[in-house]
C-alpha cells in the first residue's frame, strides 16, 4: 500500500512537471524572407540601432531582414516604407504610389504596405468630412481619443478634419515605421511593432506645418501612423492610439522612434511537434501509470 501511495505521488509530480512543460510560453516566430517592393519600391529607409539611438543603415536586403528580428520590449531598429510622404513635394501622382514590405510567417505570405490617396479616400477620391472611407474612419477615432468624441459628426470635427488635411496630415501617417512582426506559434497572433512618436501633440508642435493642428491635442496624445496588411487572403489597415516607451529615439530628429505602437492580426496558428521534454515526461508518465495497474491487478 505503501509503495502505491509512493508511485501516486510521484506520478503525480512528473504529471505536474510535464504540464508545466506542456504549457510554457509559446514561441514566437518572426517574419522571413523579407523584401521591399511597390510602386515606389526604392522610397524607404532602414533604421538601425546605436545605443539607445535609431540610425539610417544601408537599405540592404540583410539590413531589412535584422532589423526586424526584435519585440516590444526590445526593437532592433525599423523599416519606414514611403519614407518622402513628409516632404513638401509629396502630393498629387506621388500619392498613388506605395512601397511594401513582404515576406513570410507561419507558413503564409504577409505584405505590409503605405498608404495612397485611394486608401484614405476611396476610387472616387472623396476628400470630404462625412464621406464614407477610411480617412473619416480614422479621424474620428483619432480626434475621440484626444477627448472631441462629442464633436464627431459636427462642423467642429468637420474643422479639424479639414485643417489636418490641408496640413498634409493624412500623407504624414502613411508612411509607417515596421520595428517588428512576430507570431505565436499557439495562438496565431501576430504582432507588429509600428515605431512613432511616444508624444504626437510635442512631435506636431515642433513643425510648423503641424503647429496649429498641435494646439488642439491634449498634452502626451498617442497614436500611430497607418499600415495597410495583406494576410490569409484579407486585406486591411492597422493603427493604434497607445505607445510603450521603445527605449530608442532617432538620432537625426531627436523625437522619433521612442512610441512603440504594437498592432495585431489574427493569423492562422502553426502546427508544432511537441519538445522532446514533453513527450519524455508524458511517456514517463504513462508508463508509471501502466505499471501501477499492472500491480494493481496482480495484488487484487
Amino acid at each position: 500500500m505503501l509503495q502505491t501511495i509512493k508511485r501516486i505521488a510521484i506520478g503525480a509530480s512528473m504529471v505536474a512537471s510535464a504540464s508545466v512543460l506542456a504549457t510554457a510560453p509559446a514561441f514566437a516566430a518572426s517574419l522571413t524572407g523579407a523584401t521591399i517592393g511597390g510602386t515606389a519600391a526604392s522610397d524607404y529607409l532602414v533604421y538601425g540601432v546605436s545605443g539607445n539611438k535609431t540610425v539610417v543603415i544601408p537599405n540592404t536586403p540583410a539590413n531589412v531582414q535584422s532589423v526586424l528580428d526584435g519585440n516590444a520590449g526590445s526593437p532592433t531598429g525599423n523599416v519606414e516604407l514611403r519614407a518622402s510622404t513628409e516632404k513638401a513635394t509629396f502630393s498629387g501622382i506621388e500619392f498613388s504610389k506605395n512601397t511594401t514590405l513582404s515576406g513570410n510567417i507561419g507558413g503564409k505570405a504577409l505584405t505590409l504596405s503605405s498608404l495612397t490617396a485611394t486608401d484614405w479616400f476611396g476610387a472616387g477620391m472623396n476628400t470630404a468630412y462625412g464621406a464614407t472611407n477610411l480617412a473619416n474612419k480614422w479621424f474620428n477615432a483619432f480626434i475621440t481619443k484626444a477627448g472631441y468624441g462629442g464633436f464627431v459628426g459636427t462642423g467642429n470635427a468637420a474643422n479639424m478634419y479639414n485643417l489636418f488635411l490641408g496640413s498634409k496630415g493624412f500623407q504624414a501617417s502613411s508612411d509607417p515605421n515596421i520595428s517588428y512582426v512576430n507570431q505565436n506559434d499557439n495562438t496565431g497572433l501576430i504582432s507588429i511593432g509600428l515605431a512613432g512618436h511616444y508624444d504626437v501633440k510635442a512631435a506636431y508642435a515642433s513643425n510648423p506645418v503641424f503647429a496649429s493642428f498641435a494646439a488642439l491635442l491634449p498634452n502626451g496624445f498617442q497614436a500611430s501612423e497607418v499600415v495597410k496588411y495583406t494576410y490569409n487572403g484579407v486585406t486591411d489597415y492597422l493603427y493604434s492610439f497607445n505607445a510603450t516607451n521603445s527605449g530608442l529615439v532617432a538620432a537625426d530628429d531627436g523625437k522619433s522612434h521612442n512610441g512603440n505602437y504594437e498592432v495585431t492580426i489574427a493569423g492562422v496558428p502553426t502546427a508544432k511537434v511537441p519538445e522532446p521534454s514533453t513527450m519524455l515526461g508524458l511517456m514517463a508518465v504513462g508508463g508509471l501509470f501502466a505499471a501501477t495497474k499492472r500491480k494493481s491487478a496482480k495484488t487484487a
